[in-house]
């Protein structure tokens, strides 16, 4: 299973914590079970992304609202563009994947679930936290 395919998955599964905000590792497997995923690699890639997602999301919710417009307020953000934005915020700041493969993977995904303004608002949230983080 491609990396590509592995972060959507990941993406599916942290939407999905977004609306029950309950993660133990039974929410996983039934996941991974309804979705036909028995590939360890990808078990293990989705794990890994989710559970350092939830270890450090006070650190990642932070940094998107630092770096949103002075009126916005993280709560008007849709639920699929915050799990976007965690995904990805998490693989450039803890996993030091490529920030370009990182924001293109989060702009495509955008692209794909999210909203019409979407991919420009995701492009915009991490170009920012690029600039802080430089």
């Amino acid at each position: 299973m491609k990396r590509t395919m592995m972060r959507e998955l990941a993406f599916q599964l942290l939407y999905q914590l977004e609306i029950q905000k309950e993660l133990n590792e039974e929410v996983i497997e039934i996941f991974c079970n309804t979705n036909d995923i028995s590939n360890e690699e990808a078990k293990n890639y989705i794990k890994e992304m989710v559970n350092g997602i939830q270890k450090n999301e006070k650190n990642i919710t932070k940094v998107i609202q630092k770096n949103l417009k002075q009126d916005w307020k993280i709560e008007r953000i849709s639920k699929v563009d915050i799990a976007i934005l965690k995904l990805a915020i998490y693989e450039i700041l803890y996993k030091e994947l490529a920030y370009k493969i990182a924001i293109n993977e989060a702009v495509e995904l955008a692209k794909k679930y999210g909203e019409d303004q979407s991919p420009a608002f995701i492009n915009g949230i991490l170009a920012s936290v690029l600039k802080e983080k430089a």
